[in-house]
């Protein structure tokens, strides 16, 4: 008679911040995870964590019965409250739930712990702002930047960056640094919404001055190649004794936030430069900041999250310079990452149970069955034709290597902001008029936002210098000179490129559409973007991916093996004819089988 099965250990994390979600454990490894906004599709959403909860119950197949502990976090001084605060009564943990609450940037250190190939690490933590000194954690054994507060004062300071050490199974805190709340209120036009002299916080800021919201700072990476060095020859931020101090008295001369659309195209380069001067102003202090803390706890490896560490440039950067040698993002580095954190404490540190080693994957979103597919299909089929594939992949490869934008659907989505292969759209990064095409008529985004180049990771060094692996999309390398001309749909404007490196082991269907696209046309890169237009989160369900196959110019859609391609559309630039016969691509056989 086999042995009964042992009844699997459940942690719940969630997290209660913007970019809220939830991430499911089973036996301490990541079985289903979400963001919120991929559910009520509204960017950044947050602050509540009911749809969340129940997409990951549901896709697991468990009640709350089955949930051994919830880990919750949220900014900004919940400890006492925590869910019961944002989702008011009744709300979807019941009362007889185990519930710990942590505070912010130590949700963030355990994002790092539970998915990090490194066991032993320091572990930095930078965004915009975090837990008040009273709710931390995290203070024992810490050095502190500020001397402690008092009772009535502690709630008034908050998290601003954070230093930790992991070694033997164990995180200890090295180093926090803490700001005061409210300067804002000074209505500086660039003054972060944040505690005081906060990296992020003013990133953030600068990013609301030039774009008009705050919905993507990263934006300012794309805009900042386009600007020029030396426009404003003073430094935004002071940096000594080990910290980053932000300098306001340089605020008073920016007049001209943007109040309209048009006003970014019709004052393109002061809002370029601006740019190029705050993003070259936040690698310096970044570095100044990471090699200050390998000196008070050296390591051979550095972790890193907070949605500072979401800026591309800034960490080719610090992997380069710095003293660290290996630097590993968790690859959903801002808020939306809390409920990582959450939930790895909750089996670490609450249930003590053992480490277990990450996949590396992102691909935590519930797979959707090819009967749901089909049934999103069928209900549109009126404008298209659709087909179940064997190797939809070389389908796929087929129609990018003709000249066709599209659509890439398959299995669970990701986790983070970056579509990496399951939520994307792609297309030939040969064409040169193709990222204006995709810019303006799929994505209905700003023409200067550059594209990323996929290539399967045992070639990338043929393509891009001084990067070897970059699975999540987040380091910047620099194409090479013989290539640019080659690939220009993926090479930004200063020759560089935010490469994704694609193996089998993490994504197989999307490695394979890359192979087979290099049989087509003798180079295994591909555009890849976001499955998504501006101002939507990435999509998450087959009918989702659908309604913007319709509404947008893409040519066709392949969706977990069905590819549809429409009957009549604005049809993409053609590739430049014969480009495969000068340059590089004249050295390839086209004709070599898929490996």
């Amino acid at each position: 008679m086999s042995k009964p099965r042992s009844k699997p250990t459940y942690v719940l994390g969630t997290g209660l911040s913007h970019d809220g979600s939830t991430c499911l454990l089973r036996d301490g490894e990541i079985c289903v995870a979400i963001e919120k906004e991929r559910i009520t599709r509204k960017k950044h959403d947050g602050f509540g964590d009911t749809e969340t909860i129940l997409y990951c119950l549901e896709a697991e197949g468990i009640t709350f019965d089955d949930v051994d502990l919830v880990v919750q976090n949220a900014n900004f001084s919940n400890l006492d409250r925590g869910n019961k605060f944002f989702e008011g009564v009744p709300r979807i943990i019941p009362d007889s739930a185990r519930v710990v609450t942590i505070s912010h940037h130590l949700a963030h250190a355990y994002s790092v712990i539970g998915t990090s190939p490194f066991d032993e690490m320091g572990i930095l933590v930078v965004d915009g702002c975090g837990s008040s000194f009273d709710d931390c954690l995290d203070l024992e054994g810490a050095k502190l930047a500020v001397p402690p507060p008092d009772a009535d004062t502690n709630h008034l300071l908050f998290e601003k960056d954070s230093y930790y050490q992991y070694r033997d199974g164990k995180l200890s805190t090295i180093y926090k640094d803490f700001s005061p709340w409210g300067y804002f209120l000074k209505a500086y036009t660039m003054c972060p919404a944040t505690s005081k002299h906060s990296i992020g916080g003013l990133y953030s800021a600068v990013s609301q001055y030039v774009f008009q919201g705050m919905d993507d700072p990263g934006k300012l990476m794309g805009l900042a190649p386009y600007g020029k060095l030396g426009v404003y020859p003073f430094e935004a931020f002071e940096l000594r004794d080990g910290r980053c101090f932000v300098r306001y008295d340089w605020m008073d001369g920016f007049v001209q936030p943007r109040r309209r659309y048009e006003d970014l195209k019709e004052n393109f380069q002061y809002y370029a430069d601006i740019a190029r001067w705050i993003q070259s102003e936040i690698e310096r202090s970044l570095l100044y900041l990471v090699e200050s803390r390998f000196h008070m706890a050296p390591a051979e490896n550095l972790g890193y999250a907070g949605g500072v560490a979401l800026n591309a440039v800034a960490n080719a950067r610090i992997l380069k310079e710095s003293s660290f040698t290996g630097l590993y993002m968790q690859p959903a580095a801002a808020d939306n990452g809390l409920a990582l954190g959450c939930a790895f404490y909750g089996w670490l540190e609450v249930l003590k149970g053992e480490r277990r080693r990450h996949s590396g994957s992102t691909f935590f979103g519930r797979a959707y069955s090819g009967g749901e597919a089909l049934k999103a299909l069928q209900a549109s089929s009126d404008h298209f034709d659709y087909a179940k594939e064997d190797d939809a992949a070389e389908v796929a490869a087929r129609l990018l290597a003709e000249g066709k934008v599209v659509g890439w659907f398959e299995g669970g989505s990701e986790f983070g902001p970056r579509a990496l292969g399951h939520r994307s759209i792609l297309a030939d990064p040969r064409n040169p008029a193709i990222r204006d095409f995709i810019n303006q008529k799929v994505k209905f985004r700003e023409d200067f936002r550059p594209f990323a180049p996929a290539v399967v990771r045992e070639e990338c060094g043929r393509f891009f210098a001084g990067i070897d692996e970059s699975p999540y999309m987040i380091l910047i390398g620099q194409t090479r000179p013989e290539w640019r001309g080659e690939i220009p749909a993926v090479v930004h404007q200063d020759g560089s490129a935010r490469v994704q490196t694609v193996t089998p082991e993490m994504a197989s269907g999307f490695y394979q559409v890359l192979r087979h696209f290099e049989r087509f046309s003798g180079i295994p890169v591909l555009l890849n973007t976001s499955f998504n237009r501006r101002g939507m989160p990435i999509v998450e369900t087959p009918e989702q991916a659908v309604a913007m196959f319709l509404e947008s110019a893409l040519d066709a859609l392949v969706l977990d093996g069905y590819v549809a391609v429409k009957r009549a559309v604005e049809e993409a630039p053609a590739v430049t004819a014969n480009r495969a016969e000068r340059g590089p691509l004249a050295k390839r056989d086209h004709s070599t089988a898929s490996r």
